[in-house]
């Protein structure tokens, strides 16, 4: 074949693909520029031969970070890095680009390559699907957690006091934010306090203030959390740690809506919304006489029930997807995702930290892993180890099928093996249920089979 005709049958591939292909020579100008190139730029090839690449293709990279630039310097291609362009109609366009070298028959290096795919319909729909499972930045396919985001308007439209109950780290401060932003509140302060972290005399003085020469120290006077969430939300996490003698303080302010700085004279209107959250039992603590049954009353207007992690598996990849995206921006890396060893041990854990815990566990892989996947190496020891303890090593697909069976048995028989409920509970299509059910040969006790 004729160097002419070599050249002429490169042009008919590089027309036929559905991936932008546009090359440099040393000066940074383009030498060609293909259909898909002109298609997704929005820019034509007659603009785009001679000019210099980045005013063609005007990338997140092109100014600070340019990968066909590291490839010519370093010798090193680039694949698949996900960047952004900006196209001829201004609109930011989601890409994967990949770059290479140029070099004529004496291996002279004349230029650069680099293709590039237009991941705008990818993006559609992880955002249709992040969407799905998404409430103001509260993420859940999890059938109870859908339940909330349903009601969860129509709470935060109501002026009432709530009580979030869950355990430690289920994401209560997350659940009582949503709540401030989608209220008629939101252009006021959303305060919050942990009373469990402070003694009895701060508390009191942090909830209410204090006004000058209250006591010895009384300098100048200072406003309570009260006064800062005036106009606002105050959110009281872990109430169930207060004492007595401040339930009644509170009481009073919940009912009477004033309350009295230490050291002042009068009641202060108190323009406050409350809402409160506990990892206690706060019926059983009335029982023992520990809480006051008025008080619990006041705040118990609407219950709000977080569960705990282990209590929606189906979540946990949902939750590693987006603290790796997370890391990825506040820790400037590029990790591309989870390896289907690693997540299995996730999957196995229980989580006694609940999303909390999970994650301080993607950042810490982000310590360890410094580019591509997150391996079982990068978690951190005591996962390791409790795989390795239970005799267990994760083998890719078939790990993750078993425990997709596990979380299909374990939640037929929450909801007494009505395929319904459990699909419901699972984000899943009734049919899809019964198809997995079938695959992993889950059955229904004799006695509850139609």
């Amino acid at each position: 074949m004729s160097r002419k005709s070599a050249i002429e049958a490169t042009e008919i591939i590089l027309e036929s693909i559905s991936d932008g292909v546009f090359t440099v020579d040393r000066n940074w100008r383009v030498t060609s520029f293909n259909q898909a190139a002109e298609k997704i730029t929005g820019i034509s090839r007659q603009e785009a031969l001679g000019r210099f690449c980045w005013e063609v293709f005007r990338a997140s990279i092109c100014e600070t970070d340019c990968a066909l630039k590291q490839t010519l310097e370093t010798g090193r291609p680039v694949v698949n890095k996900a960047i952004y362009v900006v196209n001829a109609a201004g609109k930011r366009i989601p890409i994967s680009i990949s770059t290479g070298i140029l070099r004529d028959g004496q291996k002279q290096v004349i230029g650069g390559v680099e293709t590039f795919r237009d991941l705008s319909l990818v993006e559609e729909l992880r955002k249709e699907l992040h969407g799905r499972y998404t409430f103001a930045d509260i993420i859940s396919k999890n059938y109870q957690m859908q339940q909330i985001f349903k009601i969860l308007p129509d709470v935060a439209q109501s002026d009432s006091t709530v009580l979030i109950t869950g355990p430690t780290g289920s994401g209560k401060e997350l659940l009582a934010r949503a709540i401030h932003n989608l209220s008629p509140r939101s252009s006021g302060p959303l305060v919050a306090v942990n009373c469990a972290a402070l003694p009895d005399t701060l508390l009191e003085a942090e909830l209410f203030g204090y006004e000058a020469g209250a006591f010895t120290d009384a300098k100048k006077s200072k406003p309570g959390r009260f006064a800062r969430a005036q106009g606002g939300t105050l959110f009281l996490d872990e109430i169930g740690d207060i004492s007595a003698a401040l339930q009644v303080k509170l009481l009073r302010v919940l009912q009477e809506k004033e309350y009295e700085p230490l050291g002042a004279t009068r009641p202060v209107k108190a323009d406050v919304r409350v809402l409160a959250a506990t990892n206690k039992n706060l019926e059983e603590l009335v029982e023992r006489g520990l809480f006051r049954r008025d008080l619990y009353y006041r705040i118990n207007v609407l219950t709000l029930r977080l569960p705990r992690l282990v209590e929606r598996r189906e979540d946990i990849p949902l939750l590693v997807e987006h603290f790796i995206a997370r890391f990825n921006i506040l820790k400037g890396k590029d990790i591309a995702g989870i390896s289907e060893k690693a997540l299995a041990i996730l999957m196995r854990h229980d989580f006694p930290g609940n999303v909390r815990e999970l994650e301080n566990i993607i950042e810490h892989t982000f310590i360890l892993a410094r580019g591509g996947i997150i391996e079982p190496e990068h978690l951190p020891d005591y996962l390791q180890n409790a795989t390795l303890k239970a005799g267990v090593v994760p083998a890719g697909g078939q790990t993750l099928a078993e425990i997709e069976a596990k979380v299909i048995s374990d939640a037929l028989a929450r909801h007494n093996f009505k395929r319904l409920a459990t699909a419901r509970e699972l984000g899943i299509d009734k049919t899809t249920l019964w198809r997995k059910m079938k695959r992993y040969g889950i059955k229904a006790p004799p006695e509850k089979r139609p």
